[in-house]
């Protein structure tokens, strides 16, 4: 599989990032679409609403958390395969808006690909 990145949808992009592609239900507050220079917005890839509240970015619920998302992705693939064909094709970065760069859903969504 190709280069999976991963960063913040507040940090500026950077040129070898490849395909950038957001991969929340929100879009992140105060960034215009320009801003933040997205390929993509799979909004559907995302943890539902139900999980997101659930989860609050709890480091503690981050294992069950993970177990969730990751029945989300299964029972709903057509996001995961749209994705799945842009990475086939080069490099591609996750965007995300959580401050916690280690317990959110693009972490989540890089390591169920990469399984």
């Amino acid at each position: 599989m190709t280069d999976i990145s991963l960063r913040r949808a507040y940090d500026p992009p950077l040129p070898q990032e490849g395909r950038r592609v957001l991969v929340d239900r929100l879009w992140p507050r105060g960034i215009s679409r320009e801003t933040l220079g997205a390929d993509l917005w799979l909004k559907e890839i995302a943890p539902s609403d139900e999980l997101r509240h659930w989860f609050g970015h709890d480091p503690e619920k981050w294992p069950e958390f993970r177990r969730r998302y990751g029945a989300e992705l299964d029972a709903n693939p057509g996001p995961l395969h749209e994705l799945r064909a842009l990475i086939r094709k080069g490099p591609v970065t996750l965007l995300y808006g959580a401050r916690d760069t280690q317990h959110n859903n693009a972490v989540a969504l890089r390591d169920y690909l990469a399984q």
